[in-house]
């Protein structure tokens, strides 16, 4: 027999009925299922190892990391301080999901992170002064000019390096 109103079965059935604690929310009219939420692993698309805990944050919209010649002086810079791909992590901004800085510092850790222009910022940065080293919360942190503003610019390139070499 079907009962479809179950205010019925107490004259179709007139004893008690009970339920098991556990299968009360089964029953329950007011229970509802709660949803579950699912959090992605934090991740990021770089290149390099990050041995060193060395972040380069670039803007690159037209290329996975970096443009070919502009990493070619990278690694040439990155050779004068007795570093390696190995040992850094270059992020190309334009190519994440809107990296906020925290998750930054979550995932890789930095000890010292390097901005090149000014499109490659994270959202939630602390303020920085442009081209000076600053420490914040425990990081190195240097904002400085991009890699198209330094190639044919012997200034920039000098202010540059005289801050990279401190680092």
């Amino acid at each position: 027999m079907k009962v479809e109103d179950t205010n019925a079965l107490h004259f179709i059935l007139p004893d008690e009925i009970y339920l098991l604690d556990e299968d009360k929310p089964l029953y329950s009219i007011s229970a509802t299922p709660t949803p579950e939420i699912k959090t992605l692993p934090l991740s990021f698309n770089y290149l390099g190892s990050n041995k060193k805990n060395f972040v380069l944050l670039v803007h690159y919209p037209l290329h996975e990391f970096i443009q070919d010649d502009h990493l070619v002086a990278l690694e040439s810079i990155l050779t004068a301080k007795k570093l390696s791909l190995e040992d850094v992590a270059i992020v190309n901004i334009a190519r994440q999901n809107a990296p906020v800085y925290g998750d930054i510092q979550t995932f890789f850790h930095p000890k010292t992170i390097v901005l090149l222009g000014k499109d490659a910022l994270p959202e939630a940065l602390p303020p920085a002064k442009f081209n000076v080293i600053e420490e914040i919360n425990g990081v190195k942190l240097l904002h400085t000019y991009a890699f198209s503003e330094m190639m044919d610019n012997n200034i920039n390139k000098k202010a540059f390096w005289e801050q990279v070499k401190t680092l």
